[in-house]
């Protein structure tokens, strides 16, 4: 089939567009950048004093509930000499390129009942309604994907490593608040995304009759085409990311199997099925410690790629029901955190703490231009309170690593516990934030100025 005419500028932009996915039967799959090829948007490759800015910006926010062991969450000095707490030791290869962040607070999540009164506007600073009736705030994610996420193939991605829970707790508060951070309105949570399969699917466009086949074996001819074109560098480069690819697609295939038996499930019983099902027969991987290697690893993916710019992970939910025998903790985590001083609840914050390291290491992996793709990014690594036997939400535990392209300075440790309470909302963080990825608001939740030093 003749391609339509078009002047040389539509004619190139074409070209582009063309080499920048590899395509096949039912699936799409995006490329990383290529230095071979023109950057992003961009008819041609930049200077390199301008390389930073060329990249797009990204921001993760990684979320589990029911905060940290307080005397082993700490932080001091600065850049490579920074000490760390015992519980933030998994991230020491990042001390120069982080920020451990004390003393914010969500004001609107505090004195109003426990769990989901301080989890569902975690990343809004709205007041929460309750009652039957939803009612909070858009979450900064989505402030970010409504802003920028035209600029990437899927606005956002939102996953979670738990299944959400319905009713109500009794505070009166309703227990989707405990299940969801990422809000798309005021009255509806995004809908989150629990299965790898699923996330893997949506991450190369992987549909129809053959979506049960690899996509490696689905586009290998474009691929094979495409690497007769480029530079050997980037040859290696289109390797080595094929090569992630399939280690992630081997890793997803069992879990399909797993999803199929939990679907029956539903069919037979109903959807409540679901909330009392325990993992594997819920469809989910029944190692969490998969599961989240596996979430991450698809946000990683998604983010080399450009496939998006924005993505929340539900590690664990607040009042979360999930167990870590690999830990030598007898209790599920929402018990354990009433005993938040406890050796064992000191090892399940460090195992949370590894997974943003985890993100943070596959991110610093992935080459781009004179840097990687943590270089251009954010991972804010939070939760809803500071203690889960007080409940105590006056401060939370934050860190934020990466440098969005040079302009987020790192390698500090920031304590506004004693800066009074309007100089230390967690919304004037997120407005810093949102201003560095280009979305500049005159306010958001219960903040109107930028958070000082950010």
């Amino acid at each position: 089939m003749r391609e339509p005419k078009q002047n040389s500028h539509e004619a190139r932009r074409w070209h582009i567009s063309r080499r920048a996915f590899l395509r096949g039967v039912g699936v799409t799959m995006s490329l990383p950048w290529l230095e071979s090829l023109p950057t992003w948007g961009e008819e041609v490759a930049p200077a390199a004093g301008e390389a930073a800015a060329a990249f797009p910006k990204r921001m993760a926010i990684l979320f589990w509930g029911n905060g940290v062991n307080s005397n082993h969450w700490w932080a001091k000095g600065a850049g490579a000499e920074m000490e760390l707490g015992k519980s933030l030791e998994p991230l020491a290869p990042f001390k120069t390129r982080m920020n451990v962040i004390s003393g914010l607070f969500n004001r609107s999540a505090v004195g109003v009942g426990i769990h989901p009164g301080q989890t569902g506007n975690l990343l809004s600073g709205m007041p929460l309604t309750k009652g039957a009736v939803l009612h909070g705030g858009v979450s900064m994610d989505q402030v970010l994907a409504n802003q920028i996420g035209q600029d990437a193939v899927q606005p956002s991605m939102v996953l979670g490593c738990e299944q959400p829970v319905t009713g109500y707790h009794e505070s009166n508060f309703s227990m989707a608040y405990s299940s969801h951070i990422s809000w798309q309105n005021a009255d509806s949570p995004v809908p989150m995304e629990v299965y790898p399969s699923l996330a893997f699917d949506s991450l190369f466009e992987n549909r129809g009759s053959r979506r049960m086949q690899s996509i490696l074996d689905r586009v290998k001819d474009e691929a094979s085409s495409l690497q007769r074109k480029v530079s050997s560098t980037d040859k290696a480069k289109i390797d080595e990311y094929l090569a992630s690819v399939r280690e992630v697609e081997k890793r997803v295939e069992k879990m399909r199997t797993d999803q199929a038996r939990g679907e029956a499930a539903v069919k037979e019983h109903g959807p409540s099925a679901l909330f009392t099902m325990k993992r594997p027969d819920n469809g989910l991987p029944e190692d969490i410690r998969e599961h989240m290697r596996l979430m991450c690893d698809i946000v990683a993916l998604g983010f080399q790629t450009d496939k998006t710019r924005v993505a929340s992970l539900l590690l664990c939910r607040d009042l979360s029901g999930l167990f870590y025998p690999f830990l030598d903790v007898r209790k599920s985590h929402h018990p354990a955190s009433h005993e938040d001083l406890s050796d064992a609840y000191e090892r399940i914050t460090r195992y949370y703490v590894s997974q943003a390291a985890y993100l943070a290491e596959k991110l610093s992996s992935m080459p781009e231009g004179n840097g990687n793709v943590l270089d251009h990014s954010c991972i804010m690594f939070l939760s809803n309170m500071w203690s889960g036997s007080k409940h105590d939400s006056t401060k939370l535990p934050i860190v934020l690593i990466g440098g969005l392209s040079g302009t987020l300075e790192t390698g500090r440790v920031l304590d506004y516990r004693d800066k009074g309470d309007d100089n230390r909302k967690v919304c004037s963080l997120y407005l810093s934030l949102m201003d560095k990825m280009g979305v500049k608001l005159p306010h958001f939740g219960d903040a109107e100025a930028r958070l000082a030093e950010i």
